[in-house]
């Protein structure tokens, strides 16, 4: 019998009705059957799984292989029980409750072969709400580097492996973890590999969430997910050295996996797991947790995490608070903003002294902090200011600030806010940029939690709709936040005459946020004179009838 060119491997537990439509994918695929190896392992399903694999197996006895055996209590059996069978050149893994592109497996070996990788990574999309990163699908690359590319944040082994390659190095799956098993099969295929490809030309894989989110990684708890994080790290630890080739991986793992760990979920946890989790965290940052990697991580992350490593529980849960919906992040400006001055942002646990957590931990080093500020801002008073024919907007506003405030400013702008700025209520704005003058005056009153911003600023007489925002200068960049305005009272409706008597409203949006509406009363007479003209004609047309 010819060798096939590649075997799937899928393990299986109770994942049906899902398990049809993915089985029906391998089998269809254009690759032929010929050329095709199924291996799939029933690890003790207590639905119909069993009985479907039977079925695709009697129906396609020459290419699909079942094994039955008792429950192991996560994939990595059940798939070291595949590789042990497996005959092709190449061994792809594909999860049961997932499904496959009709060229994927084609296109990958055809990769594999004109480019003699090791490894070869297809596009994955995320369906029914799956989050899948997508930095690595790009572009299509024939050599990718592990550590100079994305491939870090897409470690799950549904990729395509010479089958040498894993039998020479004996690459099997951990079985005491019963979630993240393919992950120190992946980083060290990856490490050892010759060559990694990415193809990003095509839909390889689609990975599915299931209805009731039971898919394995959504099951785990935290002390589960802790330990097998440790395991991961660990290793990796042991296959690359210490150094920015190894940073570089685990940013993936403080920013994913260990940061998970410290979410909204976290305050529900009684507080002795909590301090379990926060120990195992700390064992983990004091052996791997350089001072470029934290450097690299968001404020967020790097605060969380320093909080954990110091086992500061209750400051970790009031800082996970602050980000809850309804929370609020105030930052404090320190030094000149134009010669390099620095931004921090107060968490619980800032500047305390039994912590004695370095400042450096709380910067904003050049990052988005746009849906902090946001959370930070909102509309305190508005009214409008007439002196004779001159109009101006009295507008107070809450900013997320203290120290120093002079960067933060009140402005009229025309426009609309940018569509994908809108997920987080604010945005930053590109280096360089000219913003339009300042224009108005300003007041500014601070307390513990922020500053409120006092803006008198002058009504121009034309037709506009002005959105009311703010800029903030933050660590050297501009952010710009709208105001928002939803069941605040706006100034009523007010008349003034500048060469032409003009009407100004203030307005929410269907945003929620503050507009100022401008224009003339009545329309200027080269719009106006067309409008009577044709009256009178058609008064007159009247008439004569």
């Amino acid at each position: 019998m010819t060798r096939p060119d590649v075997t799937v491997i899928v393990a299986v537990y109770n994942t049906m009705p899902y398990l049809t439509e993915c089985l029906n994918s391998l089998v269809g695929q254009s690759i032929g059957t010929d050329r095709l190896e199924i291996v799939a392992v029933d690890d003790g399903s207590t639905d119909d799984s069993g009985t479907e694999l039977d079925r695709f197996a009697e129906r396609y006895p020459d290419t699909v292989k079942v094994f039955h055996q008792t429950n192991s209590g996560g994939p990595a059996a059940p798939s070291n029980r595949a590789l042990e069978a497996a005959t092709g050149r190449y061994v792809y893994f594909i999860g049961s409750d997932d499904y496959l592109g009709e060229e994927a497996l084609e296109r990958l070996v055809a990769c594999a072969d004109k480019h003699e990788s090791d490894v070869v990574v297809g596009k994955m999309v995320g369906t029914n709400g799956r989050y899948v990163h997508q930095a690595l699908y790009k572009e299509s690359v024939p050599d990718v580097d592990l550590f100079a590319s994305a491939l870090p944040f897409t470690l799950a082994n549904t990729k395509l492996f010479r089958r040498d390659l894993v039998e020479r190095h004996k690459l099997r799956f951990p079985e005491d973890m019963p979630v993240g098993s393919d992950q120190p099969f992946t980083i060290e295929a990856c490490v050892r590999a010759r060559k990694i490809s990415v193809l990003a030309d095509y839909t390889y894989y689609y990975a599915v969430k299931r209805g009731d989110s039971s898919n394995i990684t959504y099951r785990a708890d935290h002390l589960a997910r802790l330990r097998c994080t440790a395991r991961i790290m660990h290793h990796a630890a042991e296959l690359i050295e210490a150094g920015p080739r190894r940073d570089t991986l685990f940013e993936r793992h403080f920013t994913w996996e260990l940061a998970k760990l410290v979410q909204g979920d976290f305050l529900a946890l009684d507080r002795h797991t909590q301090h379990r989790v926060c120990s195992g965290i700390a064992e983990l940052a004091d052996k791997y947790l350089t001072e470029p990697l934290r450097d690299s991580l968001p404020v967020q992350r790097r605060v969380r995490l320093a909080l954990a490593q110091k086992g500061a529980v209750d400051e970790l849960v009031r800082a996970i608070g602050t980000e809850e919906p309804g929370g609020t992040l105030p930052f404090l400006l320190e030094g000149d903003q134009a010669d390099g001055g620095r931004a921090f942002a107060r968490y619980p646990g800032f500047r305390e002294p039994l912590l004695n957590i370095p400042d450096r931990v709380f910067e904003v080093l050049d990052e988005s902090v746009a849906a902090q500020l946001a959370a930070g801002t909102e509309l305190v008073d508005a009214d409008w200011v007439q002196n004779g024919d001159d109009l101006a907007l009295d507008v107070a506003v809450r900013t997320a600030f203290t120290g120093v405030t002079s960067s933060v400013v009140v402005r009229l702008l025309p426009g609309n806010f940018p569509k994908g700025a809108n997920k987080v209520g604010g945005r930053r704005l590109p280096a360089g940029g000219e913003l339009p003058p300042v224009v108005g005056e300003f007041t500014r009153t601070e307390n513990t939690n922020g500053t409120v911003v006092r803006a008198l600023i002058p009504i121009e007489a034309r037709t506009a709709s002005l959105a009311v925002r703010v800029h903030a200068e933050v660590a050297g960049s501009v952010y710009e936040i709208p105001v928002p305005a939803r069941d605040a009272p706006m100034p009523l409706a007010r008349r003034w005459r500048s060469t032409v008597p003009y009407r100004v409203a203030a307005r929410v949006n269907g945003q929620g946020r503050m507009v100022v509406v401008t224009g003339p009363l009545f329309p200027p007479p080269s719009k106006l004179w067309p409008r009577v003209r044709s009256r009178l004609g058609r008064l007159k047309r009247k008439t004569l009838r």
